[in-house]
């Protein structure tokens, strides 16, 4: 039998705030367990929460950049249940009156996938694990603010969801609102996955798979659930609604608890905290905000500056390398040259090391290549030469003789005289003429150390071995 794949994703992203969603305490990650820490974050009877203004604007610009609409009225609610590193109990988050409903993100194949809601909640604590211990708790991360993106039951592959999971990281990252630091637990993701006969209108029951914090671990996650659940009822079994995690080592989703309803969790209002009034002047403000977001930055490099839809998709793919290029692009009106240098220099030095050359650094090296004050050759050394310092790029290539001070006829002088040594090639050049070209622009690239302009000197040749 056929089987369709329905899944739905409720992704936690913690906010980019200097302090916690209800108290002072700093939302910062690596301190010192249980360092950033208050009777308020860790619970003690009597502590009274504050809203964090910032929190609730970062949600509402989160949902402009994802298309929601954003609710007048926000209402905190206390969602009940007890595991060790949730101090009071009851997590402060949102059901009936999120910040923001509905929106989505298109996918490439042109599917919309539906949010349903965006609201805003309190991280838990961490549990540490320790052999000889036991489980021991850090408390920094309880009260962190995360927001909660749900969306509908829309996805229906693996791939679907990693690339909704990346263009929504993409797109708050570049709103400012997240860092999504995934190996840190910045962003972690929950999927809800069910199987259902091919065409058929009625859902299966669903297992949900709990904190899966990078890419590779939500498409393994997704095809191993996926082929237990078809092994299981094609074997005469039944899927059991429960919460599983994901075994990284074993690859294989293990099972947690029976999954639980939103009235196993008894919400209720929070009485600690007022509902929050949203003007639509609040909105529009927040809105003015919103910068570039990456499919409009697309857009931008496709019609704009004409790159090849390629380029940009891969500048878009991170923020820190957008806002490079577009620097670039203000220093220097060569978008392609640009981009070509950034893909295969830039990029290529940036597996192993962090951004360490600045826009103009970049643009002075292109326009000497540009402008033949020094050959391509000379250009790519003259980039790893200025890497990590900051040295200007024209006093680099002058200190190392890299500079073409020569003239046109003083190259010609030296081709000719090339060819004139090399007698025995000149006949071959009817048969292979890309090798010879090759081998003479070669001589002549050493014979002046690299400082010909290389387009130049095969132009001379072509005219010369017609």
């Amino acid at each position: 039998m056929d089987w369709d794949v329905v899944i739905g994703l409720e992704v936690h992203a913690e906010l980019n705030t200097n302090s916690k969603v209800f108290c002072s305490c700093k939302n910062e990650y690596g301190s010192a367990p249980n360092t950033n820490c208050c009777p308020v974050c860790i619970g003690l009877p009597g502590a009274l929460p504050v809203l964090n203004k910032q929190a609730v604007k970062y949600t509402i610009k989160a949902g402009l950049a994802l298309g929601c609409n954003i609710n007048d009225i926000a209402i905190m609610e206390r969602k009940n249940y007890f595991y060790p590193d949730l101090s009071k109990a009851y997590q402060i988050s949102q059901l009936v009156k999120p910040i923001c409903l509905n929106g989505g993100i298109k996918l490439s194949n042109g599917k919309f996938v539906r949010l349903n809601r965006i609201h805003l909640e309190e991280d838990a604590g961490k549990l540490i694990h320790n052999e000889n211990i036991g489980s021991l708790i850090d408390y920094n991360r309880g009260g962190v603010p995360l927001i909660e993106i749900v969306t509908e039951p829309d996805i229906s592959s693996a791939d679907e969801a990693v690339e909704f999971v990346t263009k929504l990281r993409n797109t708050l990252i570049y709103t400012g609102v997240a860092q999504c630091k995934m190996e840190e637990g910045g962003m972690r993701c929950d999927v809800n996955l069910s199987i259902k006969p091919k065409g058929s209108e009625t859902f299966g029951t669903r297992t949900e798979m709990k904190n899966l914090n990078s890419f590779k671990m939500i498409e393994r996650a997704i095809k191993v659930e996926t082929e237990r659940q078809i092994d299981l009822i094609e074997g005469g079994g039944k899927v059991v609604q429960e919460t599983r995690r994901w075994d990284d080592v074993n690859e294989e989703t293990v099972a947690m608890r029976s999954k639980e309803t939103s009235q196993d969790y008894r919400y209720f209002p929070d009485p600690d905290i007022l509902a929050v009034t949203i003007s639509r002047q609040d909105v529009e403000d927040i809105r003015k905000t919103l910068p570039l977001l990456p499919e409009q930055l697309k857009d931008k490099f496709v019609n704009e500056y004409n790159l090849p839809e390629y380029d940009a998709d891969v500048i878009i793919k991170d923020k820190e390398i957008s806002t490079f290029y577009l620097k670039c692009v203000e220093l220097l009106n060569e978008p392609k040259q640009i981009s070509n240098w950034l893909m295969t220099n830039v990029l290529a030095k940036l597996k192993d090391d962090t951004l360490q050359i600045t826009p103009k650094q970049l643009t002075d090296i292109i326009s000497l290549v540009l402008n033949r004050k020094i050959s391509k050759q000379n250009g790519v050394e003259l980039f790893e030469l200025i890497w990590g310092t900051t040295d200007d790029a024209l006093k680099i290539a002058t200190n190392k003789k890299m500079i073409n001070d020569m003239s046109a006829d003083e190259l010609y002088k030296i081709i000719d005289e090339i060819l004139v040594n090399n007698p025995q090639v000149i006949p071959q050049y009817k048969t292979e003429p890309d090798k010879i070209l090759n081998f003479l622009t070669g001589q002549t690239m050493r014979q002046t150390k690299g400082k010909a302009d290389s387009k130049l000197v095969r132009e001379y040749l072509i005219n010369k071995l017609k």
